[in-house]
């Protein structure tokens, strides 16, 4: 027989409870069971008013932060949205039924204010990771630098060429914060002056980003997040973000070995990377520091222009020398050098 037709009744009175209503093998329940946001309120004393309207709770606004990463939630307006609905994110949250989420406006002036201005994730990062080795799981002694590309919220379109672009004609006073900040980094080590080149192609609305094709596809604008992991169990110690260049992306590994050397006295044995970090200048460096790099070096001996590369000469063991690919015996010294680069430059 069938049922009478299902209608939502409105009661007088509910008995809800959000901690039945969130499965035991929930990803945010293993979660909480490690979240320690207890020392927020201190840190963050010096960036409040004394007077004035009670605030959001910054632990509200970091664990709706913690929601959207391990969800994949990037929008901010729809981060709300789903706390809102969520009956576990609202749980994880410390949320009743009845609360309201935060307006997303406020949660983004947070975040791009006090938040960057004490640099509180940054502290929230370290103090995990000096959790993380407490608990064992951090050891110092063998680690690993890699870089991930994230794409920036910029386009083509709203962009000037390397050969239009002049930063002289910026107004600090008029600019927005992203071209602001933009002039703050020209002379720093990972964005202006991590390399001469200038980019192909210069964003207007988030200038510091980095016109690349590095993914072997379309070029996009982007930025580069690197990352030094302890490998043995693969615990991120530190991070650094930079222009996508190879340049600024293996100086970040200096910096980020420097501030975990400071900050939790750690100091790798070796060091794992790809070629990419094989430069002799981060060799030595790298080798100075007693640190043993377990990196292929980067070669730059393969042309593309039409010359012979140093695979196509042969060693002549028995008499000391190279042999050129038109059998002419080549030593080191003197009018031989000039001898092999006119042959090298006749195949040009």
């Amino acid at each position: 027989m069938m049922g009478p037709r299902q209608e939502a009744q409105p009661a007088l009175f509910y008995e809800f409870s959000l901690e039945d209503h969130v499965p035991q093998d929930h990803l945010l329940r293993s979660i909480d069971r490690f979240v320690d946001l207890s020392n927020i309120r201190a840190h963050l004393a010096d960036f409040y008013s004394h007077t004035g309207r009670p605030s959001v709770d910054p632990e509200l606004l970091i664990r709706m932060l913690l929601v959207g990463y391990c969800f994949g939630i990037r929008s901010e307006r729809r981060l709300c949205e789903e706390v809102h609905l969520n009956l576990a994110y609202r749980w994880f949250c410390r949320l009743d039924l009845s609360e309201r989420v935060p307006d997303h406006s406020t949660f983004s002036k947070n975040r791009h204010g006090r938040f960057r201005d004490s640099e509180l994730l940054r502290h929230l990062f370290e103090v995990t990771v000096a959790r993380c080795i407490a608990e064992g799981l951090v050891s110092g002694q063998r680690m690993a630098v890699d870089a991930s590309l994230i794409e920036a919220d910029a386009n083509k379109q709203n962009s000037t060429p390397k050969e239009d672009w002049d930063v002289s004609q910026i107004d600090p006073v008029d600019a927005p914060r992203a071209v602001r900040e933009y002039l703050d980094t020209l002379d720093d080590a990972a964005f202006g002056a991590a390399s001469e080149v200038q980019p192909k192609f210069t964003s207007h609305s988030d200038p510091a980003s980095q016109w690349t094709a590095a993914r072997k596809g379309p070029a996009f604008f982007a930025y580069s997040d690197n990352y030094l992991i302890d490998t043995d169990h693969g615990v991120i110690v530190d991070v650094e973000a930079t222009r996508s260049i190879r340049q600024a992306e293996v100086g970040s590994t200096k910096t980020m070995l420097d501030r975990v050397k400071g900050t939790f006295d750690l100091h790798p044995e070796r060091l794992i990377a790809d070629t990419a970090y094989g430069t002799g200048p981060m060799l030595g460096w790298l080798v100075d520091r007693k640190i043993a790099p377990h990196i292929p070096v980067f070669d730059k001996s393969g042309r593309s222009d039409g010359t012979w590369t140093r695979a196509d000469f042969e060693w002549d063991v028995e008499n000391d020398q190279y042999i050129c690919p038109e059998g002419h015996e080549q030593i080191r010294r003197g009018s031989a050098i000039r001898h092999l680069s006119t042959h090298m430059g006749s195949v040009a």
